[in-house]
């Protein structure tokens, strides 16, 4: 059993601790997503009113940020291991949340700004735990564990869970307190925990700029970054606007839910549960998508959720018109973009397993640049068009390009480097 294998194929407390690195570095960094209503409001009380595109720009900067510090982490990883380049960027993170707080009420929109691109770091965390797990495993092992690693994505689940209600009692500021004190007590675990694998597991190549260009022009390198920026693009994208999009669409019914079932008279806590529910989803299957591609190759994996994807976020634009519906939809787009995750890192390891620094980096920024992108088109859309439509259908034509993409590579991917990987691609 794959899972037994874990105990004795690599080193089980160094996967452990990046899972815990990772979630609460993913909380973090998606931790304005959850709040961006309350914060508008604060703003607007001190004389500052975010119109929408501010509004946007505020959540996507720490994902455009994440994206491109991904590169740089990556970099630092194979420059000077993992575990140093996780404690330098969780520092600066921790930072980031006491400014937060402590400015608290009194922050302006700048300073915001400034917290936002470090929490960035938080995000970038993706490029140094995942290579961190994968480093200690076989090759058929990959899906798995670099899923189990990224399933670390959950942490954001328990913005949406608990955020609003933290800022409903004491304030926005209070949910920057506690999440610099949970980085902090992350911080000291990981220090204890976490092992860089040894040389005669996994030989670092330390590399230079030469090597991203290197890498950057195989075309490969951006088959992978088209896919990533599709599925995890999309899952952090949908995550973080998905308060945004609720709260906009749905307030009435949610209000409704929320007094009828819930005794929760706050709209913006219901919406935060159920952003949780859709978010959970993708999450927490991650790691089943690594497990599936395992067996079925990731190539055919892909084929299923991106297809799943496509159909569903069509059904969202036209269709939809039922709150429940919609929910169920969102929750299954978000499942199928989880799972996708895990499928292309599935594959990743397999074609570049001597560059996963610099490849997870690379590919980890195009994700980060897709989910940037997503909550831009969302912004665009409904100011647009006065509804998200026209952004669900935007979205749904870029996965039918990934897919036409899977088309394009396969045989080649099978017939070269996919007969000699190690598993099935």
């Amino acid at each position: 059993m794959k899972l037994g294998e874990l105990k004795t194929a690599g080193h089980l407390p160094t996967l452990l601790a990046a899972f815990l690195y990772f979630d609460f570095s993913f909380m973090v960094w998606t931790m304005l997503g959850p709040l961006a209503t309350e914060i508008s409001q604060s703003l607007a009380a001190n004389g500052f009113h975010l119109d929408p595109n501010q509004k946007a720009t505020l959540l996507a900067l720490p994902i455009l940020s994440g994206a491109i510090l991904r590169i740089l982490l990556g970099f630092l990883v194979d420059q000077i291991g993992p575990k140093k380049t996780a404690l330098i960027a969780q520092g600066i993170v921790i930072a980031s949340l006491f400014y937060g707080y402590m400015r608290g009420e009194h922050i302006t929109y700048n300073e915001l700004l400034l917290v936002a691109f470090g929490l960035g770091f938080a995000g970038a965390s993706f490029a140094v735990a995942l290579p961190q797990a994968g480093q200690w495993y076989p090759p058929r092992l990959q899906g798995l564990v670099l899923g189990l690693a990224g399933a670390g994505n959950i942490g954001v689940v328990l913005d949406f869970l608990f955020a609003p209600k933290i800022a409903e009692y004491w304030g926005w500021q209070a949910v920057f307190l506690v999440g610099g004190v949970l980085s902090t007590f992350i911080f000291i675990m990981y220090a204890l925990m976490a092992k860089d694998a040894p040389a005669d597991v996994y030989k670092p190549r330390p590399k230079k700029v030469s090597d991203y260009l290197k890498l950057l022009r195989d075309k490969d390198t951006w088959w992978f970054s088209l896919f990533y920026a599709v599925s995890f693009g999309g899952f952090v994208g949908f995550a973080n606007y998905m308060k945004v999009y609720l709260m906009n669409t749905y307030q009435v019914d949610m209000s409704h839910f929320g007094l009828e079932y819930l005794n929760e008279p706050n709209v913006k806590v219901v919406a935060g549960y159920f952003g949780a529910l859709c978010i959970f989803a993708g999450a927490v299957l991650r790691p089943v998508g690594g497990g599936i591609a395992d067996k079925l190759g990731g190539v055919k994996s892909l084929y299923i959720f991106f297809g799943a994807i496509v159909v569903l976020a069509v059904i969202n634009a036209t269709l939809v018109h039922n709150f429940y519906l919609a929910i169920l939809v969102l929750f299954l787009i978000m499942a199928n973009l989880g799972m996708a995750n895990g499928a292309v890192f599935q594959l990743v390891p397999q074609r570049f397993g001597k560059d996963m620094g610099i490849m997870t980096g690379i590919v980890g920024c195009a994700g980060g640049l897709g989910g940037t992108a997503l909550i831009k088109t969302l912004g665009w859309s409904k100011s647009a068009f006065g509804s998200y439509a026209a952004g669900f259908f935007l979205f749904a034509a870029v996965v039918a390009v990934a897919i036409v993409g899977i088309s394009l590579v396969k045989t080649r991917w099978r017939t070269t480097w996919g007969m000699s990987a190690g598993g099935r691609i």
